[in-house]
């Protein structure tokens, strides 16, 4: 399944930003690493929604799929340093 198939064009530019906040967040270690995950998922839907477009739904679900993609890219990254150790 190709998650990026769902996400609108115009919200892929959340993935690199996304990504930015969440390595700045680990490098200042303001919180546990247990809340990184929520605090990226409310980033998301929040700049999804300023973003606009479709319906107030719509840009929560793309939020939560940009965020969701993020995510997973994050830790394919993580895992592959971890495994060559």
């Amino acid at each position: 399944m190709d998650i990026l198939s769902y996400v609108m064009d115009n919200k892929l530019i959340l993935i690199p930003v996304i990504y930015i906040i969440s390595y700045i967040i680990k490098q200042t270690m303001i919180v546990s690493e247990k809340l990184i995950p929520l605090i990226l998922l409310a980033v998301g839907i929040i700049l999804s929604v300023l973003m606009g477009g479709d319906s107030i739904i719509n840009n929560v679900v793309q939020g939560i799929l940009v965020t969701g993609a993020t995510v997973l890219t994050d830790q394919i990254i993580v895992q592959t340093k971890n495994k060559g150790t």
